[in-house]
């Protein structure tokens, strides 16, 4: 039995395919940065506000 026509053709099945199979590197990228972002602040944080402060008695 013949599939009926979805208006796509060919070619956009095998582009999309192409670009699935090629993985989330732009998701990874993203993701990575921002743990980059928030490790970064959170050492920031450490070192300027809680290491001044001295030891807490």
């Amino acid at each position: 039995m013949e599939k009926p026509p979805t208006g796509r053709d060919a070619s956009d099945e095998a582009a999309v395919d192409e670009i699935v199979a090629s993985g989330p590197n732009g998701a990874i990228a993203l993701a990575s940065i921002a743990t980059a972002i928030v490790v970064g602040l959170w050492f920031a944080f450490y070192f300027l506000v809680f290491l001044p402060r001295g030891v807490i008695q």
